[in-house]
Formats: C-alpha cells, sequence, structure tokens
C-alpha cells in the first residue's frame, strides 16, 4: 500500500524554529529531480504553496510535496537530524534503492 510521505513531529518543530526566528511563516518543500551522483536528487527548501501540492500540516507548519515528486516520496519519512556533523532535514526513503554518502542523491 502507498502512503503520502509522513513528516516527524521533530521537522515541524524545527519550522516553528525556523519561523519563530525569520518572523515568516513558508512552508518547507520537499521535491525530487534529476541529477546528483545518484540520478535523483532532494532539493529541499523554504518555498510557499503552489497549485496542486500536497500539504502535510501540524500546528500552522506546513510541508509540500509536488505532483511529480508525490510517487518518488511514497511511504517516506521526512526528520530534521541535529548532529554533531551538522543540522538538516534528512529523508528516508524506502524507495530507494541506493543513495550517496551526503543523503541528497539516491537512485531507484
Amino acid at each position: 500500500m502507498t502512503l503520502p510521505p509522513r513528516v516527524t513531529d521533530r521537522a515541524f518543530a524545527r519550522l516553528a524554529e525556523i519561523a519563530e526566528a525569520t518572523g515568516e511563516l513558508r512552508a518547507l518543500r520537499v521535491a525530487v529531480e534529476g541529477g546528483g551522483c545518484s540520478g535523483f536528487q532532494y532539493d529541499i527548501r523554504l518555498d510557499d504553496p503552489a497549485s496542486g501540492d500536497l500539504v502535510i500540516e501540524k500546528d500552522g507548519q506546513k510541508v509540500l510535496v509536488d505532483e511529480v515528486s508525490l510517487p518518488f516520496l511514497q511511504n517516506a519519512v521526512i526528520d530534521f537530524s541535529d548532529e554533531l556533523i551538522g543540522a538538516r532535514f534528512v529523508i528516508e526513503n524506502p524507495n530507494a534503492s541506493s543513495s550517496c554518502g551526503c543523503g541528497t542523491s539516491f537512485s531507484i
């Protein structure tokens, strides 16, 4: 069974922190594009909703996935990782058969 991506509470909390720090309420866009060292790469950025986007919302914070990217992100988990090596939004994608070391490029 295919499901839309799931966003963790930690990712929503980080979006709330960004909104508070910047004074702007913008959504997190998670997209898949061709490129990268493994064939596809994630494009993760703050953006505004567009027509056709899947909007995942919690407590006023939004994560957006466009129609083209949605099949690549079925059943994925969008999380926020804050480790010694750095802090970033990460994607745990069960559709990816392999990925590069940086975690932003993958193949299916």
